[in-house]
């Protein structure tokens, strides 16, 4: 092959290998919120937090992903019987809002106010449990997600 058509060739695929590509325009975005007071206000503030993230975002064509992690007496958030927030988690779910979102449930909290309280502790639907609160925070910074606490 000649060494001109040789280069051309290579010099192309660079081009085509440097240009950005639709899909990378999709910037990804990671955030974790922590929820761990037993206080209906930073509960409401943690889901407008969460709102309002994906609302930018989506708003710009970007993909974005929301975790909260409620542990500690943060849990109320997540329990069918006692969170101050469990309709709008529940609208949350159901909307159309754009982005991931999704709750995670400490189970050694939940162990222990089973243990202290004397009754199964439900954990609402929308959620799902993980085997340590802090735990899933430590694996979800350690993978690049920014870490948020309202």
């Amino acid at each position: 092959m000649n060494s001109i058509l040789l280069r051309a060739l290579i010099a192309f695929a660079l081009v085509l290998l440097a240009a950005p590509s639709f899909a990378a325009d999709k910037t990804a975005h990671h955030i974790v919120i922590q929820v761990s007071q037993n206080d209906p206000a930073r509960m409401k503030l943690a889901l407008n937090n969460m709102q309002n993230a994906i609302k930018y975002y989506t708003d710009k064509g970007e993909s974005i992903q929301v975790e909260v992690v409620a542990y500690g007496p943060g849990l109320n958030m997540l329990r069918e019987d006692t969170s101050p927030v469990k309709d709008q988690i529940k609208a949350l779910k159901a909307s159309t809002i754009g982005g991931d979102i999704s709750f995670s449930a400490c189970h050694n909290t939940q162990m222990n106010m089973e243990k202290s309280e004397g009754h199964p502790i439900p954990i609402i639907p929308e959620a799902h449990v993980v085997p340590a609160g802090v735990v899933r925070l430590t694996q979800l910074e350690e993978e690049g997600w920014s870490y948020i606490r309202p």
